[in-house]
């Protein structure tokens, strides 16, 4: 007498083989529209720092008749993914009528380096212009 057969249980190789190709492809595909992603969100933070920042500036001018040319004059503390990704300077000019500039320039060795500098000025230009 035959032993009865039994069906096969499993994957075959072929079928491995082509889900990781399809786990492949997606995750060509996924994993730079994170990472445009994660530099979009902290391009974002970085702009309301400097949003804050102009802000503070006019309440320090109602209050010294100037601009303040650093964030501990304004109080200001930058958060913690800012500073990580972007180093921030304030620019003061003691002219008539005084005028700053607030940039945030990505750190050299970070990934926001693509993404380039973001600055503010007293007048509440905004460049570059496409970034914002």
């Amino acid at each position: 007498m035959r032993a009865k057969a039994h069906p096969q249980r499993g994957f075959t190789l072929i079928e491995l083989m082509i889900t990781v190709a399809i786990v492949g492809i997606l995750g060509a595909i996924a994993y730079p529209s994170y990472q445009n992603a994660m530099i979009k969100n902290r391009r974002a933070s970085a702009q309301s720092l400097l949003s804050e920042v102009a802000q503070r500036q006019q309440q320090y001018l109602m209050d010294n008749r100037s601009f303040a040319g650093s964030t501990t004059d304004l109080k200001v503390v930058a958060p913690a993914d800012v500073t990580r990704y972007y180093d921030l300077t304030i620019t003061a000019a003691a002219s008539t009528p005084p005028a700053f500039t607030a940039t945030a320039t990505p750190k050299s060795s970070g990934p926001q380096v693509s993404d380039g500098a973001l600055s503010i000025t007293q007048n509440g230009t905004k460049l570059p212009a496409g970034k914002w």
